[in-house]
């Protein structure tokens, strides 16, 4: 499975857990349609779970005149998964996780979406960066 895909697949999978009472297992069955699994899904979702406190402790600063539990389901499982690429998954490239995520939130919330995560990523990156 293709990384753009997996991410994609990820996010439904995250999306659903967030939304309603599933187990992790249970969503990635379900996204996934009887498809074979991946490695890079099974470690977002799976990594974007175990460590969503940390990662709302990391996003929480990024989000000027926002509030973590104000934010839309779609934008904040988006940010969680880039934030838990970016502290967690070292060998992808920060680049290409921006790019990735923008996409997934055009994709799944629209233009407003995508300028909304771009903005807070892009606060998020500058400190990656400082560090």
């Amino acid at each position: 499975m293709k990384r753009r895909l997996a991410r994609e697949k990820a996010f439904q999978s995250l999306f659903q857990i967030e939304i309603s009472d599933i187990s992790v297992e249970d969503a990635i069955e379900h996204v996934l349609e009887g498809e074979p699994s991946d490695d890079f899904l099974n470690d977002i979702v799976n990594g974007t779970v175990e460590k969503k406190e940390e990662i709302e402790a990391f996003l929480t600063p990024h989000l000027e005149k926002w509030s973590y539990s104000r934010l839309a389901n779609v934008e904040r499982v988006v940010l969680q998964m880039a934030a838990y690429e970016w502290l967690f998954m070292e060998e992808v490239p920060k680049n290409v996780t921006l790019n990735e995520a923008i996409e997934t939130a055009k994709i799944f919330g629209g233009e407003q979406a995508g300028r909304f995560v771009n903005g807070v990523l892009g606060k998020m990156i500058a400190d990656i960066h400082k560090n």
